[in-house]
């Protein structure tokens, strides 16, 4: 059993910051890639940033610049640091990892349940 615990959304001005963070927990064998996905009203889910546990980020065009991720592999925990908010990237944010469990051989996705992220014009 994996579970992902995200927190730290909420409403903010344009212009203004906040800092999302997910813990990862379960019976983990070793985790690869965690990451950051954003689903806005009427539109598809889109990758935010990931970074992998060489440390290597990549970021979405529309955030590179303003959002830096990171990763406490201690924690097993992901955060997405967001600066310079539009009201564009409001969104649910949604934290994922990708995994293999004590159980299992391969390894599979995980997503957390979504926090949601209003930017304020």
């Amino acid at each position: 059993q994996v579970h992902l615990v995200e927190s730290g959304g909420g409403l903010v001005q344009a212009g203004g910051s906040l800092r999302l963070s997910c813990a990862v927990s379960g019976s983990i064998a070793s985790i690869n890639t965690m990451g950051w996905h954003r689903q806005a009203p009427g539109k598809t889910r889109e990758l935010v940033a990931v970074i992998t546990s060489g440390g290597d980020t990549n970021y979405a065009d529309s955030v590179r610049g303003r959002f830096t991720i990171s990763r406490d592999i201690g924690k097993n925990t992901v955060y997405l640091q967001m600066n310079s908010l539009k009201p564009e990237d409001t969104a649910v944010y949604y934290c994922y990892t990708d995994l293999r469990t004590l159980a299992s051989i391969g390894r599979f996705n995980y997503w957390g349940q979504g926090t949601q992220v209003t930017v304020s014009s």
